[in-house]
């Protein structure tokens, strides 16, 4: 339908994106299909009379969009990939994209009269624009914990609204400075010179230079090519003349980024010589929009380091792996993408006083550092009790989830613990008990594939006294044993059966592999890409058969 039109049109998703554009958008706007197809339509393609990037709120297509109506204009403004924009009547009207909800955008050929006009920052924002500029930064800066990401945020907000190029200089936490980001528009897309990013020379405590006081903190200022052009007082002032004459900007406004104890770096903006120059009231507005952008640096650079401190945790508090004669062993641990980076799943394996070896896989409730204190505390009552004496597994967890109620902070946990020992006539024979955790998976090297399912109980800290049980299973030769956490499995899309399904063929077809590459396979192909959970792995390989 969409080639049958000769006006040029494209299809978004629900969430903006284009996913379909016909030949008449190439003839009106210059962009091939390729160039469009899984970009934000609003980001690409919508401008103001200014070419400037549009707020989302101002833009009456995207409330058209967002409000699930037919809506239409006599003129909108479209950047054409030669940099100009180009006037255009449009019209949008939801449709269905298969069984999926989008739109569909309707260009209309321009009128006569419209004039192609350059895509440059060139007059300053009214007072509406400015406080639309201000509400989206402190929207977009905030939603994110990532440094890089809340950076390429903040430049997309910038240029070229407000701006033909904008330059980071960040202090790094050993207060070294670098150029983190020189970013333009050209052709519709931002282009980074990396060229002319990299570490900048230490900042001069006395100097008088607009980019050395804003990295004191001391204060913002408008500068130009002549304010660099005296002899340089330091080796900053030596790349702020290499940068001006590389970029060609003729007036910059450059403004301290300051988090909540310390400055975070600078911000310098800079137009070409089409642009008209920075004022004092853009000056402004850039210290305004500096000071949501540093308490938003501040606040993700906190985080990350809560991040480092928790996983540097985390390796402290998974163990090594004993070394058993014959038998090959390996884990694996993944990190929660979204949390603390730390959390409840582990894994342990050691050896007992008679020569056994103990398996376990456990989750606390929890992926956060109170989960990862009550899993430290379980998994070494649980060492203490595994090793003081000879004892079943459920004896074992028994006395576990009643000493847990009264010494561990833990609230409910679920766990697997094992008693693997090879047998006089030369088998590997298993003995485990189950507390609520999912099943260990038994992979044949010829792939068939059986779920330890017996032996099966109530988590722990339920405060319910039921008698545990245990099962037993002898392994065959060049089988492999795999004990996880849900977080392999485990997805907001799918019931948790499809994902152990998903888990079961995936482990059959790697069963020949060699235990790392079938760990690190499983973990690529398995592991949901919604899933927000950590996980853990404990595998190991019987003596016997062939691996490829």
């Amino acid at each position: 339908m969409l080639e049958q039109l000769t006006a040029a049109a494209y299809l978004v998703n629900d969430q903006g994106i284009i996913v379909r554009v016909n030949a008449g958008v190439t003839r009106m706007l210059g962009w091939r299909p390729e160039e469009l197809i899984g970009r934000d339509s609003h980001d690409a393609l919508h401008r103001d009379a200014h070419g400037h990037t549009a707020p989302r709120a101002q833009c009456p297509m995207m409330q058209a969009f967002v409000g699930v109506r037919t809506g239409q204009g006599e003129r909108g403004w479209f950047v054409h990939r030669g940099g100009h924009v180009v006037a255009s009547s449009w019209l949008v009207t939801p449709c269905l994209i298969g069984d999926e909800k989008g739109a569909l955008v309707i260009l209309h050929e321009p009128p006569p009269d419209a004039t192609p006009r350059a895509t440059t920052a060139t007059t300053t924002l009214d007072e509406l624009d400015r406080l639309t500029l201000l509400a989206e930064t402190t929207t977009r800066l905030t939603s994110t914990l990532d440094t890089d990401e809340a950076l390429r945020r903040l430049v997309r907000l910038l240029v070229p609204r407000l701006a033909d190029w904008a330059v980071v200089d960040l202090v790094t936490e050993s207060r070294d400075v670098r150029r983190s980001a020189v970013v333009t528009h050209q052709d519709g897309v931002l282009v980074h010179r990396e060229d002319l990013q990299g570490p900048l020379p230490p900042v001069p405590e006395d100097s008088p230079m607009p980019l050395s006081r804003a990295l004191r903190g001391a204060a913002s200022a408008l500068a130009g090519p002549g304010t660099y052009q005296a002899p340089p007082d330091s080796g900053i002032a030596v790349e702020q003349r290499r940068l001006f004459a590389a970029t060609g900007i003729r007036s910059a406004a450059i403004a301290p980024i300051r988090g909540l104890r310390e400055v975070l770096g600078a911000l310098t903006l800079g137009r070409s010589a089409h642009s008209a120059p920075f004022t004092d009231a853009d000056l402004s507005l850039l210290e305004d929009i500096t000071r949501r952008a540093g308490l938003a640096l501040d606040r993700a650079r906190l985080y990350q380091r809560q991040r480092r401190v928790a996983e540097t945790m985390q390796r402290h508090l998974l163990p090594q792996l004993p070394r058993v004669p014959g038998l090959e062993m390996t884990a694996r641990y993944v990190a929660a993408p979204h949390a603390s980076h730390v959390g409840g799943d582990w894994y342990d394996a050691f050896t007992l006083k008679d020569g056994a070896t103990a398996l376990v896989i456990g989750d606390v409730v929890g992926h956060d550092l109170d989960a990862a204190a009550g899993m430290a505390q379980l998994r070494n009552m649980l060492r203490a009790f595994a090793w003081s004496q000879e004892a079943s597994p459920s004896r074992i967890v028994e006395q576990l989830d009643h000493a847990a109620e009264h010494i561990s902070e833990a609230s409910t946990a679920t766990l697997v613990l094992g008693r693997l020992e090879k047998a006089g006539d030369g088998a590997w024979r298993l003995a485990w008990t189950n507390a609520g955790h999912l099943p260990p998976l038994l992979v044949s090297p010829d792939g068939r594939t059986r779920f330890l399912e017996e032996g099966h109980g109530l988590l722990l800290g339920t405060r319910v006294r039921v008698p545990r049980t245990d099962a037993t299973a002898t392994l065959p030769p060049g089988s492999t044993l795999l004990l996880h956490t849900d977080g392999l499995v485990e997805s907001r899309r799918r019931p948790i059966d499809a994902g152990l399904d998903d888990l079961r063929e995936h482990a059959a077809d790697l069963a020949r592999r060699p235990l790392d590459a079938f760990c690190d396979q499983l973990l690529e192909r398995v592991r949901p890409t919604d899933n927000d959970d950590d996980v853990a792995v404990l595998a190991l390989r019987i003596p016997g058969g062939g691996s490829r």
